[in-house]
């Protein structure tokens, strides 16, 4: 699953699309939005069916060896370590993979050449052949060679990249979620695992109270900004008169907006929570002053909304 600041992420970028009039009505704006979460689950689904197609192809390369007018010695007893990969064989067998894979109709079939290429990459890499030197090797080492390749090979390839570029718009931002996810799937795996082994997906699942509780944070957070935006705009404006309004970053003043509408309208989640969160997100996607001018705003309305009663929190440590 993806994690909450993941999703404010995606509502950053669905805010900021529709204030530059990329939707006109908040519903259409608001399909937009959770329709490109969905799809980076379509995304690792394509990425996880990548390796499982290259160890198909793998399989076929020393099949066709065998098949060699002059085979080697090598050829003939090739080291089928790789092609064995427990964890493999296990996501290969997955019937929620296989279910997710059928219903995207996920094949690779058709991009011969950048198997091929990948499958040369992963052939040359260190971490490849090292693997297959160990004189021995177990389920960690198993899960631990395809997290180099799918890290080091897979997700830097950009010819993979472009390929999702021309699939959707919406994959060349994603993809770095998407190997979040294949990344999760990876490391979280256990031997002893069955096919029926539960797959992450982008939203929470484990929570039989609210199954859609990371769903309706999106929704809610989204909505919140969009419909208050006036009034969020004139409480930011109210504190930032002693900074160069033409200068501000806008997406300094949605990340604002932003952070207040989930100040005031989640009774869960801690002020502390929020404050940080926005303030990480200023470092990464605006100016290098960013953060320190929406932790100054922040931190002054925070005051003036904890003495007016408009930030209510439920339970024990969450106001601070």
């Amino acid at each position: 699953m993806l994690t909450r600041r993941q999703f404010r992420i995606k509502v950053l970028q669905a805010v900021y699309a529709f204030h530059q009039g990329e939707a006109e009505r908040i519903d259409v704006a608001e399909r937009q939005l959770l329709k490109s979460i969905e799809r980076i689950h379509e995304l690792y689904i394509y990425q996880l069916s990548l390796l499982v197609d290259l160890m198909e192809f793998f399989k076929t390369r020393l099949e066709e060896s065998k098949s060699k007018h002059l085979p080697t010695k090598e050829d003939l007893n090739p080291n089928t370590r790789f092609i064995d990969n427990l964890f493999m064989s296990q996501l290969a067998s997955n019937i929620h993979f296989i279910k997710f894979r059928k219903q995207f109709k996920v094949s690779w079939k058709d991009e011969t050449e950048l198997v091929r290429k990948l499958y040369q990459s992963i052939r040359e890499s260190v971490s490849y052949q090292n693997y297959m030197a160990k004189p021995e090797c177990g389920y960690k080492d198993d899960k631990d060679v395809i997290l180099h390749i799918f890290n080091d090979i897979i997700a830097e390839s950009a010819v993979l990249q472009s390929l999702y570029e021309e699939k959707s718009i919406y994959w060349i931002d994603d993809l770095e979620l998407a190997n979040f996810m294949v990344n999760k799937t990876i490391k979280g795996y256990r031997a002893a695992w069955d096919s029926l082994a539960e797959l992450p997906y982008v939203y929470k699942s484990d929570d039989d109270k609210d199954p859609d509780s990371d769903k309706e944070f999106v929704i809610r957070l989204f909505r919140k900004t969009i419909v208050n935006n006036t009034e969020l705009e004139h409480m930011v404006d109210q504190k930032a008169h002693n900074w160069d309004v033409e200068r501000i970053a806008i997406i300094d003043v949605l990340l604002l907006k932003m952070a207040l509408a989930e100040l005031m309208e989640f009774s869960n989640i801690p002020v502390k929570v929020t404050l940080n969160e926005y303030i990480e997100l200023a470092k990464v996607y605006s100016t290098p002053r960013s953060n320190v001018f929406v932790n100054g705003i922040l931190d002054k309305l925070i005051v003036e909304l904890k003495e007016s009663g408009r930030i209510v929190k439920t339970g024990r440590g969450l106001m601070e």
